[in-house]
């Protein structure tokens, strides 16, 4: 188990246009580099949460990656570098039902990231 917190950096990409502006934030950025990086490899699982309950502006507060993410995400016809191009974590894990969803918790003592290999 690797456990760790604080603020992580996200690039905010320009918007292209005729493309919907992404939506999530920092949490759900970590979660989709993950994802990316992990590349389906089985027995490691990841959450990404803002203690607030809000990650960026949206109503989760992170995301849950699975070692099957990936390929249920493209049984949806969702690519993780569509949705890493354009900073919409929430675009992709919603349909996916990985959002983690708290409500606002009124304390913001830390973003929390927790990853499990077994």
């Amino acid at each position: 188990m690797i456990l760790s917190g604080g603020e992580t950096t996200v690039t905010v990409r320009p918007r292209v246009e005729g493309q919907a502006k992404g939506k999530g934030g920092r949490a759900g950025e970590f979660c989709l580099g993950m994802a990316q990086a992990l590349n389906g490899i089985g027995n490691v699982w990841a959450l990404a949460a803002d203690t607030d309950g809000i990650d960026g502006m949206e109503d989760n507060a992170g995301a849950l990656v699975a070692p099957d993410t990936l390929a249920r995400a493209a049984a949806q016809g969702l690519k993780v570098t569509d949705h890493l191009a354009r900073n919409d974590a929430y675009g992709y894990f919603a349909p996916l039902g990985d959002l983690v969803v708290t409500g606002p918790t009124h304390t913001n003592v830390n973003d929390f990231r927790a990853v499990l290999v077994l």
